[in-house]
Parts: structure tokens; sequence; C-alpha cells
């Protein structure tokens, strides 16, 4: 990114401004926004100006009932005013993504100037990764830069195929995309060890690859969230109504098992909040987490489990942590979620290096304060769970290719 000359250039870069939207339009969450305005502000203040791609939303899923998308709801012209107001020029809009006003907008584009393209995915050639829609974009700019680190486990036109028809020297990272790759190597090839990895929410199912890498990466397991019911049963637990997956019971032995053969240590939960429905106000109380009554689920990890766990995170030189220890949402069970949060704040604060991906772990540390109090939280949930997982990520590799 430093080393590319982008006088009289325009760059174009894919962010990630698929930001939360009340109601009323207005943006609840400028996180994705914010990570994304060094890239763009470098590039203005190097005499270049700056076309912007997003997605936003799923509008191909839910389009109006006459079949027709609803540009109303999903358009990027809702991110434009804040946007102008965040790097302090004007921004452009157009209504297309490609096409006559597009190319027309782009070409009358001047050093300085900022215009945002409509959201890709209202062409359905987009997330087909196509490439003539690709190659029509790619002709809109003279360098390409992807800060999109939250879809580069996409292969998606806008965030990897048209990387392909620009040079290798007119192709590049954004800070935030160097940032993400720079601390999943730190964690994934030199970490400090003890090296611990947290790891929540709901289904064995939807972390099974990443715990069977953590095998081989981790000195310590720690297991939370709905997903650690499914461990207890499978260890001949009482788990009442709590969440499982029976069809996983096998697995989580094997898991287990493997766990013990490699001397890495799996933490359960020793004890649980549990509520006797799945509802905010439900009535509550703690029981052991292999003896919890019919009619009772698991909804947070107990104070028992907490102090374990806290001790585990309190030794470890390197963290990880994706996915919450309950149901974050519900005040009641949001507990054990928060005590993890503080505890890696702590153990970084005494020198670890923690990294914090997946929506509801970011979610806990943003609604703490505690984002400034942990080395690093990534943007992107799915893109650093794949790479975590040892998976090449699409958007990556095509920066990289020859």
């Amino acid at each position: 990114m430093k080393n590319i000359n982008f006088q009289g250039k325009k760059a174009i870069m894919r962010v990630d401004f698929n930001v939360p939207l009340d109601k009323q339009y207005n943006i609840t969450d400028d996180t994705r926004m914010r990570e994304a305005i060094p890239t763009i502000k470098h590039v203005l203040e190097a005499g270049g100006a700056v076309i912007l791609m997003s997605h936003l939303g799923r509008p191909l899923d839910k389009l109006k009932e006459d079949g027709s998308i609803n540009v109303e709801k999903f358009t990027l012209n809702h991110v434009t005013k804040h946007l102008a107001e965040m790097l302090g020029v004007t921004v452009k809009f157009c209504p297309e993504t490609v096409g006559e006003t597009a190319t027309k907008m782009a070409a009358e584009l001047n050093p300085g100037e900022v215009l945002v393209l409509e959201n890709t995915r209202f062409q359905k050639q987009e997330e087909k990764g196509d490439l003539e829609f690709s190659s029509q974009l790619a002709k809109l700019g003279d360098i390409y830069v992807n800060d999109a680190f939250g879809t580069a486990h996409r292969a998606h036109a806008s965030t990897t195929v048209m990387a392909q028809f620009f040079p290798k020297e007119n192709r590049t990272f954004g800070f935030l995309m160097e940032n993400e790759i720079k601390h999943a190597d730190k964690v994934l090839n030199n970490p400090a060890r003890p090296f611990t990895a947290i790891t929540g929410g709901a289904k064995v199912s939807d972390k099974i690859v990443l715990l069977e890498r953590f095998l081989d990466l981790v000195d310590n397991i720690i297991i939370g969230g709905g997903m650690a019911y499914t461990f207890m049963k499978a260890k001949g637990g009482k788990i009442g109504n709590s969440l499982v997956e029976d069809d996983k019971l096998d697995l989580a032995l094997e898991l287990l098992r493997k766990a013990e053969a490699k001397g890495v240590k799996i933490y359960l939960p020793a004890d649980s909040i549990v509520a006797d429905k799945f509802d905010a106000a439900a009535n509550y109380q703690t029981t052991l987490s292999n003896e919890i009554p019919d009619g009772w689920m698991g909804l947070d990890i107990g104070e028992k489990a907490v102090n374990s766990f806290k001790n585990v995170i309190k030794d470890s030189k390197t963290i990880i942590w994706n996915g919450p220890m309950g149901v974050f949402e519900m005040p009641n069970f949001a507990n054990g979620t928060k005590a993890i949060a503080v505890a890696v704040a702590e153990a970084t604060k005494g020198g670890a290096f923690s990294l914090v991906g997946g929506g509801d772990s970011v979610a806990a540390v943003n609604q703490m304060g505690l984002a400034d109090e942990v080395s690093f939280v990534s943007t992107g949930g799915g893109a650093m769970l794949e790479m975590l997982e040892g998976k090449e990520l699409p958007g990556i590799k095509a920066i990289l290719a020859d």
C-alpha cells in the first residue's frame, strides 16, 4: 500500500460497509466504516481519487412482492452522508454499480474526491464471481485496493475476481487487511505459550474444523456456550433440555480423545446458569453442568466455570477468543461472556497477546469498552474463522497471485 504511487490515479477500493441500520436507515454501528478510513485517507492524501465498492445486506434474497429489488432498504447511499462527515470531503454517489453512469462519474472524478458505487449485490453477477462484471468494475479504476477483510473468504467479483485485471504492482491490500493478516499470522505461526483458545456458540458442528485445527496449535481449549452440552452429554452427563447435537456425540468424544493424546487440555464449564425456558424473563438457577434437571436448559456458564476459565486465561501468553459463553443477548445470561471479556483484557494487560474475532465476542468487548484493552479485534468473523481453520482466503490469494 505505502509503495504505490496514487498521484493522479483512481483507486477502486473494496470496503466492507455492510453496517447495521435502524428502521429509519440510520447507521447504528459504524465500526466497519471507521476501520476503512485510514486506507481511504491515505489514497486521498497521496493525490489520488477513490471509488468505493461494498455490499449491504442480501437484497437478492429479500426482493419486494413484485420481484424487484428493495432499493430504498438496501441502497448504499445510506452511508454516504456519514462517510463524508468522517472524511471531511464531499462524497458522490453513483446509482448503479457498473454501466454508462458509473463509467462517466468515475472518469470525471478528480484527485481528492470520493465516489461510492451502488450496492454490488444488486447485481447477481457479484456473488457468482462473473468475469464480465468483474472486468466492467476493473475498468473504472487504475489501482485495485482490497480493504474488506470481512468478505475475503468470498470469491465474489468485487472481492476476488476483478483483481486479475490489474498487474501485480497495481493491486494491493488496504491497511485493515494488512493488519488482519499480520495478527492472524502472529497467532498461527509464532505464538507465545501457553496458548489458549476460547470457543463458544451454539453448535459443535459450526466449529468442528476450528476445534480440529486448535488441537495442533494450542495448549488449552476452553469450551462454553450451547456447544458445551454436546460434550457434557457425550461424557454421560445429564443436560436437561439444553441445546445438544445428538448426532455429534461420538465426534465430541473423539475430539476429547485426540486432545488427551496430543496433551491439549480441554476445559468444560463445571456449572451452568440454567433456565426453565428460553426467555429473558425465565426463572433461573445454578446447577452443575452435568446434573441439569429435566425441563431446565443451560443458558450461561456459572461462577465455578468462570473462576476456572479465568485462571487458565490469566496464565496464558496467547489467547484467541471466538464465540460467547452463553445467551449473550439476554442480560440474565450475559455474565459469563462479560467475565471472560474482562479476563482476556486483564491477561492482555499482563503481557499476553489476545485476538478477539466473531460477532458476539467482538460485541462483548465493544459493549464493555474493552476493545482497546485487547491486542486485536478482528472485523471479519467468517473470514478470520476460515483463516484460523487454515483455509486459503480467495480475497487474499487474488492480491498475491502472480
